[in-house]
């Protein structure tokens, strides 16, 4: 019932509109979203559009740019003030610690399930920190790609926030996923400008010419200017912005120039502009914003673009427009023939030299960034996108080989585990090392009171971390075993067995972490043999496996996908309680037909004292001394020499053990079954034996083995430490 309303819910979830809000910042990232923004509005059916718009498009100095986004017939949903006038790096840090403030109530109201966010601006980084901790799902554009500046670094700490990602070219899409980005939330779409860039245009280029240059100037014969700050290089960008308006000036030909963008230095790069007389000279018409359309027109058919505007290293290569590409701005963007660097400058003369060189050229179209077909791509993505899975990102980190330490404590010291087991009977402590290796090992018997053990635990771990010292060993933590419900995540046990009494809702990793200062990781004992085949024993590398101890219990760990099952309640693994009857023998735990009641070393003593009170135990060449406790040994003896009641006896616990196997196998679908304990290597045969007899036809070829493990317990509760603290897993 619980299952099909959930299935439902998620139908429900998959078929709703999926809201969508385009964030855009400034002129140029507008270029980009816009195709975007008009895919979504053209399928109300899949898509609710919201816009948000801030930065420079809200400034009279940059053109109010935010009216062309209505002139699109765009609802725009809110306008965020976020720009600190002043232009410097403080103007750039204040913008954005003020677009933080604003965008919480904003994103609150809107409630989008996705925020489209473009490029490498710090409005964007913005934008992108607020919606990531307001766990709000984020779709970079542009990611990946390299340049210079600051513009660098803020691109890329969008890509870590962000959940999803469009990128341009091949390049971008594999450095992306060098920075770990997960390569299933990767779309290599292309630029979206470039859809309208390549699509057939009826418009008159000329009339947008002549619009905006005069009515003499014909194609190929003007140039376009364009350069902004170096944020990281305030000074030299000012520095080369001159030398580009001297050289432009004496190369007499007519520009369009722009004015620059809000970044820090623009002001100092508008007085140099204003000081040559630029805004007054006949050659120059100096604009502070051109919607985007009618500006690709005069970039498709100038004779020359000149600047370090990624328009130019990016659009004008759909045209073939030749590009004069100044300074580092653009450092590592992919570029088509068309561009010529001039990284550095003295003198005018390196560029005036560069126009001559490219002036009235025409290069072949260049598809680098795109083939007009993104926005699509896009589209079906964002259609992809399931709102149910998990939000949390996860990044896929390559192998790391493990690096050889030159720091001295690890050339001259063992790194160790202080592995404790509690057992029924005694108590053990041991120093293991890195590779399974017991250093040294303690054992005493386990005190009854929960006072006395916690004490001796204490005594025994402190002897232990004083012998290390001396066998130049690192104790790294504290791992227990123990029998009993335990809850790995808090430290806590949580139902003991009855053989260890007064060990219920017992908090055991805080005295311990407290008293020895080390950190503590505790489970139960069929878990941490588990954990100890999957570390050191023949669970290496497996995916699948279960481990079954036959003891003086039966327990026992699940292993899937590398990862040890607990369950909801912290007591998968308990398989001594699987049942095997309706009926049968009564269990320690209360009920009856358990595999434990069957198989354990405790069930096989039972039946042999049963038999030894009725004299069918011992024959012919067996001894049993008066004060030897008659045991599960003898069984096995007796039915070694041909006892037919021991043999019987033997048969039925076998079956019982095999008949419990058949059952995981048939629910948890392991590739190997581990048998450890001191019953494992009589029960492997007869086990194996039935999974072949009983068993679905698609498990009867998994194997059983016997563990090679002396010490599964201490084994398996030191990996607890070693595998957490030197962050591997095996």
């Amino acid at each position: 019932m619980e299952r099909g309303m959930m299935e439902e819910q998620n139908q429900m979830v998959s078929k709703r509109k999926l809201r969508v809000c385009v964030a855009t910042c400034n002129r140029a990232d507008y270029s980009k979203l816009a195709p975007i923004m008009f895919g979504l509005k053209a399928h109300p059916e899949s898509f609710e559009l919201e816009v948000m718009v801030l930065g420079s498009h809200l400034i009279d100095d940059y053109g109010n740019t935010f009216r062309m986004i209505e002139q699109d017939d765009f609802d725009v949903s809110s306008k965020l003030h976020t720009i600190v006038r002043g232009e410097d790096e403080a103007a750039m840090v204040e913008s954005v610690g003020l677009a933080l403030v604003k965008l919480p109530d904003v994103l609150q109201r809107l409630r989008p399930d996705i925020l489209v966010v473009h490029g490498d601006r710090f409005d964007a980084l913005a934008l992108a920190t607020a919606a990531a901790l307001m766990n709000i799902r984020i779709l970079h554009l542009e990611g990946g790609e390299v340049s210079g500046t600051i513009d660098d670094s803020i691109r890329h700490a969008i890509s870590k926030l962000s959940h999803y990602h469009a990128c341009c070219t091949r390049s971008a899409e594999q450095h992306l996923i060098a920075m770990c980005e997960d390569h299933s939330r990767i779309l290599l779409a292309g630029c979206p400008s470039y859809d309208k860039l390549l699509s057939p245009t009826k418009n008159n280029h000329l009339d947008t010419i002549h619009t905006w240059l005069g009515d003499m100037v014909q194609e190929n014969q003007y140039i376009v200017a364009l350069q902004h700050p170096v944020t990281t290089d305030i000074q030299g960008s000012i520095k080369i912005y001159g030398l580009m308006l001297d050289a432009l000036i004496s190369f007499n030909k007519k520009t369009l120039i722009l004015f620059p963008n809000i970044d820090a230095g623009s002001k100092g790069m508008v007085r140099v502009m204003r000081m040559k007389g630029i805004e007054q000279h006949p050659n120059f018409r100096a604009m502070k914003h051109i919607p985007f359309e009618q500006f690709i027109q005069l970039v498709a058919h100038a004779g020359c673009m000149i600047g370090n505007s990624s328009c130019g290293v990016r659009e004008a290569g759909a045209y073939g427009t030749p590009v004069i590409n100044l300074g580092s701005r653009q450092t590592g963007r992919e570029t088509g023939e068309n561009v010529l660097h001039v990284r550095d400058a003295d003198t005018h003369n390196k560029i005036y030299h560069a126009l001559e060189l490219q002036f009235g050229k025409r290069y072949p179209c260049s598809k680098i960034y795109g083939d007009g077909n993104a926005v699509p791509r896009i589209l079906k993505f964002l259609r992809s996108i399931k709102l149910d899975e998990p939000l949390q990102k996860s990044f896929c980190f390559p192998p790391v080989k493990e690096a050889f330490s030159q720091d001295i404590d690890h050339i001259l010291e063992t790194q160790c585990a202080l592995a404790v087991d509690l057992g029924g009977t005694n108590l053990r402590v041991a120093i293991v090392s890195m590779r399974g290796k017991i250093m040294r090992k303690y054992c005493k018997p386990n005190p009854k009171t929960y006072e006395s053990r916690i004490q001796l635990i204490l005594s025994m771990s402190q002897d232990a971390i004083q012998d290390a010292v001396r066998l130049n060993c690192r104790i790294l933590g504290v791992g227990v075993s123990t029998g009993g419900r335990v809850n790995p995540q808090e430290g806590v046990i949580l139902h003991s067995t009855k053989l260890i009494q007064e060990w219920s809702s017992v908090d055991l990793r805080t005295p311990l972490s407290d008293a020895l200062h080390l950190p503590v990781w505790l489970d139960n004992d069929g878990n941490c043999a588990a954990l100890a085949e999957k570390k050191f024993g023949h669970g290496q590398g497996v995916e699948n496996f279960v481990t079954i101890i036959t003891g003086t219990g039966i327990g026992g760990g699940i292993v899937h996908h590398h990862e040890l099952v607990h369950g909801s309640t912290f007591c998968a693994g308990e398989l001594g309680h699987i049942m095997v009857s309706l009926d049968g023998p009564e269990c320690m735990c209360g009920s009856r037909g358990c595999v434990e009641a069957y198989a354990s070393g405790m069930a096989l003593q039972r039946e042999a004292k049963r038999l030894h009170d009725e004299d069918l135990l011992i024959t012919e060449g067996m001894e049993l001394k008066k004060v030897e406790a008659v045991s599960a040994v003898h069984l096995i003896s007796a039915a070694q020499q041909g006892n037919a009641k021991a043999q019987a006896v033997l048969k039925t616990a076998s079956t019982a053990l095999g008949v419990a196997v058949v059952n995981i196998l048939h629910m948890t679908n392991p590739s190997l079954v581990i048998l450890s304990g001191v019953l494992a290597s009589y029960y492997q045969s007869p086990v194996q034996d039935i999974i072949s007899q009983r068993a679905l036809a698609s498990s009867q070829g998994i194997k059983v083995v016997t563990s090679d493990l002396e010490e599964p317990a201490l084994l398996g509760a030191a990996s607890m430490v070693l595998d957490y603290t030197t962050r591997r897993s095996c």
